[in-house]
């Protein structure tokens, strides 16, 4: 199954094709840059029953050199298959439109990021007939944006920095910068970053504070994803609210039984979040000889 995040890393070019020359800077690549970007149907099966397709597919047109091809892969582990896959990406794509065809491969980790730009060949050492040598984005080479300023300078460049560096502690200070910057963006520019970000942390735990500042930050913003984020704040205030109003009842009872409840014991039940857990513990402190018996079961 497809994840939220692999659909965000390499769809953020469809959205703005001219990012990938921006990238490249990043990458210490020196390419002309592109004058128009088309995208392309990303469907590569033959007539054969074996369907294969690219994630991403750019036709980018150049002044100097003419028009080439980016294939855009999302890869979010090392599979090694992929080498293989992706070598008849481009062997395919250059023989259909005879056009020079790149590879970019996007990552989230250091790991994953280091396999996946090794030069591949498909004969001996001897005889390497086809070689691939992937061009490869992520947390080792993507920009750190943490300045406002320069986040509002390219907003999809900052979007797809913090996608890439999501597993990174560096990514907090990002998403705060990219908040600040869409704050005074229009909204049909803003919203489509909010959503490609979201989406590209995927169940990392910056996605939560990125949610809560989508949610104060930007609460004036409409779309879907936004409505969601903010839904699920909502419902995580609700269940906190359950909680503490649970905590509270077991206190209560505790206190009203003139059973003698100690800080550990207090601590213990303040700070749990689980209404259906406290709930069982309401039930034992009707009963419970000491405080510390409401917890015997576990």
């Amino acid at each position: 199954m497809v994840s939220s995040s692999h659909e965000a890393m390499h769809r953020i070019f469809q959205h703005d094709p001219g990012l990938f020359s921006r990238v490249t800077h990043f990458l210490g690549i020196d390419l002309p840059r592109p004058i128009g970007a088309t995208a392309l149907p990303t469907d590569l099966t033959e007539a054969s029953p074996v369907e294969r397709r690219v994630d991403t597919l750019l036709r980018f047109e150049t002044a100097e050199r003419g028009p080439f091809l980016l294939a855009v892969e999302a890869q979010g582990k090392k599979d090694p298959d992929k080498p293989a896959s992706w070598a008849y990406y481009v062997s395919y794509l250059w023989t259909k439109y005879r056009l020079p065809t790149a590879l970019l491969v996007v990552c989230q980790d250091h790991a994953t990021a280091k396999w996946a730009q090794r030069t591949v060949t498909s004969g001996p050492p001897e005889l390497p007939t086809l070689t691939l040598r992937p061009v490869v984005a992520g947390p080792h080479n993507m920009p750190v944006i943490t300045d406002p300023d320069e986040a509002r300078a390219d907003l999809v460049l900052a979007s797809l920095a913090a996608i890439t560096h999501a597993a990174e502690p560096v990514v907090n200070a990002i998403l705060k910068a990219l908040s600040t910057a869409l704050s005074d963006a229009p909204e049909d520019i803003a919203a489509p970053i909010v959503e490609f970000t979201a989406h590209g942390l995927g169940n990392r735990p910056a996605r939560h504070l990125w949610r809560n500042l989508v949610a104060v930050d930007l609460s004036f913003y409409k779309s879907y994803i936004s409505e969601e984020i903010r839904d699920e704040g909502r419902e995580q205030g609700r269940e906190q609210g359950r909680a503490q109003q649970g905590a509270q009842d077991v206190l209560l009872v505790l206190e009203q039984r003139g059973l003698d409840i100690p800080d550990g014991v207090r601590t213990r039940i303040t700070e749990c979040g689980d209404p259906e857990v406290l709930r069982h513990w309401l039930a034992r402190a009707v009963t419970a000889s000491s405080a510390e018996a409401v917890f015997e079961s576990e």
